[in-house]
């Protein structure tokens, strides 16, 4: 184990015994909710409570009868037996590992500080909240209930991102931490979620902190959880979050309430949520919503194209508010449209093909309604198109920095080296890690396969205006993708009817010579001249279709390159068919629709695949 110094000797000797939370603590919040409550925990709270110096985290030094994290956050049985290794390192959030052998440990008053060049370095204060919110200003800069000892570069990797879901990660810790962008409805930004053993504490911590400051939050609003008021502190995707990490995900533990006497013992006031769970409903849920919207009516398809489908339908209503909507194509879940909108285009879809299409309603509290009657339609003929021949996600662009050149870069289509970007720097994120070109152009590599439509999604960075990008395919213009002049708005962009067959290759050339615009999801659909029929009856055999065992048969009567993707265009299997070696393994899908993309010499075409 690293950084390991400590002896039984010390073990046995050093830790005191911890105060308890004095009876009647809580009495003057019995029989209170809502805001009011939290006002009276607030005042609960603030009395007594001594600030401490930021220096006395780490050992108490000072302090009469305590060890600030020497007794708050060692991995030692106090009174529970609920810790993992029992060793009195420090206990970690960032990087304990409570179903094995922790990937490095960090000894009390030996570790701390230091400089970060990986995880393992040393550890530090981390502040759930971070201190930019509030000027690193007493009593909140050293409150021990939310400034935490966490490992340094987990630290730095967190930043002051908010606490959240990720939906799409860009960095895992070695104890399964993560960071990317959230999957929350209502906040598309970057950040951080620590392991389900953890997440209750910071939640908890969380609540606290907005309950605690309750007086002077409504100032601390460079916190993207934080919302600008006093009484709900929080964004209610924010707020949906912790309620779900403190209930469902990891409810308090005894580890957490012998920590909650430590720190009582240490500066002089405890966590409310810890000591009554049920605090945090009555404050911010003191009416849970508990009734379904109604089921959507009037669903219609219509106006179908050879890969797209209309949708509309009559709105639900609920008692608080429908939020949005989930849509199913074939009786698989296909996107929530993430608003409360009537309307909305499926695409991804093959040529010539029926489709039967479902929705429900959903409220802000995840109620839902019942699905929808159906309606179908059957997408047009035409070019072959639907799959994605290309989903650039700019993960492999080279290491963050902030500098203006020319950068190259291998990316998911793996040519070596294929895509390019001039007066670019590398050091941006949007949905995740992003190109930003000032005065300069995105170039792609050559790839087969034709190209049907583009969608790429782009945002402004720092000042400028708003503007365009031109949009050029084998060197011909093709449109044009904007951007706005409101640098925490993203603008997702789609050019339909491009219609080019064979190796393509996309440039995105910034019109402007001064705005600085992050590019990020680069992807297009794929593209022939030639129909399915030109191919399934002359050349190919596809069965069974649907699938109803393991094998799927596919007759050429040339090397066929093949290609499963789910219906929202994610890659799930490939490999490649002969004359005579006809056979697919198709275990790995589970049931459901899919999309089958077949690469010949002569062109590529898609064709619906259900697994049954």
């Amino acid at each position: 184990m690293k950084h390991f110094y400590l002896t039984l000797t010390f073990l046995l000797t050093t830790f005191v015994a911890i105060a308890q939370i004095p009876s009647g603590y809580y009495n003057s919040a019995n029989g209170l909710i809502g805001f009011t409550l939290k006002t009276e925990l607030r005042d609960i709270t603030a009395n007594g409570h001594t600030a401490r110096t930021y220096d006395q985290l780490y050992d108490g030094s000072g302090v009469s009868g305590s060890q600030g994290y020497v007794d708050t956050h060692s991995d030692v049985n106090v009174s529970s037996g609920n810790v993992y290794e029992n060793d009195g390192t420090v206990l970690d959030m960032y990087s304990e590992n409570p179903l094995g052998t922790d990937p490095y440990n960090f000894t009390h008053n030996v570790d701390e500080g230091g400089n970060q060049n990986a995880e393992g370095d040393c550890y530090n204060r981390e502040h759930l909240v971070p201190q930019s919110s509030f000027n690193s200003a007493l009593p909140m800069q050293s409150d021990i209930h939310h400034v935490i000892p966490t490992d340094c570069r987990v630290n730095n990797y967190r930043g002051s991102f908010p606490f959240g879901n990720v939906g799409s990660v860009n960095l895992t810790s070695l104890n399964g931490s993560k960071r990317g962008t959230s999957s929350a409805a209502g906040y598309s930004g970057v950040v951080f979620e620590p392991i389900d053993e953890f997440k209750g504490d910071i939640a908890r911590a969380l609540l606290y902190f907005a309950t605690r400051y309750e007086n002077t939050i409504n100032g601390y609003t460079s916190f993207d959880m934080f919302n600008g008021s006093n009484d709900q502190v929080f964004f209610p995707w924010a707020i949906d979050t912790l309620l779900d990490w403190h209930n469902n995900v990891d409810p308090v533990d005894q580890r957490e309430i012998d920590r909650n006497n430590a720190a009582f013992n240490f500066q002089g006031n405890a966590n409310p949520f810890v000591d009554h769970p049920e605090y945090a409903d009555l404050i911010w849920n003191p009416n849970p919503d508990t009734q379904d919207p109604t089921t959507p009516t009037n669903l219609v398809a219509s106006n179908p194209t050879a890969s797209t489908v209309d949708l509309t339908w009559t709105a639900s209503t609920d008692d608080t508010a429908v939020t949005s909507y989930d849509i199913y194509v074939d009786g698989v879940f296909y996107v929530n449209t993430s608003s409360n909108t009537t309307t909305f285009t499926v695409t991804g879809l093959s040529p010539e093909t029926t489709y039967i299409f479902t929705i429900l309603a959903k409220d802000a509290a995840g109620n839902t309604s019942n699905l929808s009657a159906s309606d179908t339609a059957t997408t047009l003929a035409g070019g072959a198109t639907g799959t994605n021949c290309t989903n650039e996600d700019f993960e492999n662009i080279p290491v963050n920095a902030g500098s203006y050149a020319t950068r190259t870069w291998t990316g998911v289509d793996g040519i070596a080296n294929g895509w390019t970007a001039t007066d670019a720097r590398t050091d941006q994120v949007l949905n995740t890690r992003s190109i930003c070109i000032r005065n300069g152009t995105l170039t792609s590599p050559s790839i087969s396969g034709g190209i049907g439509e583009l969608t790429v999604t782009t945002q402004l960075t720092f000042g400028g205006s708003a503007g365009t990008f031109d949009v050029k395919v084998n060197g011909a213009s093709v449109g044009s993708i904007p951007y706005t002049g409101d640098n925490t708005t993203s603008t997702t962009t789609t050019i339909s009817n491009i219609n080019l067959t064979g190796n393509v290759s996309v440039v995105l050339e910034n019109q402007s010579a001064s705005n600085r615009v992050r590019i990020d999801d680069l992807s297009w659909t794929c593209y022939s001249a030639l129909s399915i029929e030109d191919f399934t009856l002359n050349t190919i055999k596809i069965y069974p279709n649907p699938v109803k065992g393991n094998l799927l048969n596919i007759e050429v009567e040339e090397n066929t390159r093949f290609e499963i993707y789910s219906i929202l265009g994610k890659k799930i299997l490939e490999g490649n068919v002969t004359p005579a070696n006809k056979q697919v393994s198709v275990s790995r899908l589970n049931k459901g629709v899919y999309i089958l993309k077949l690469e010949t010499p002569n062109g590529s075409i898609s064709k619906k695949l259900v697994k049954d």
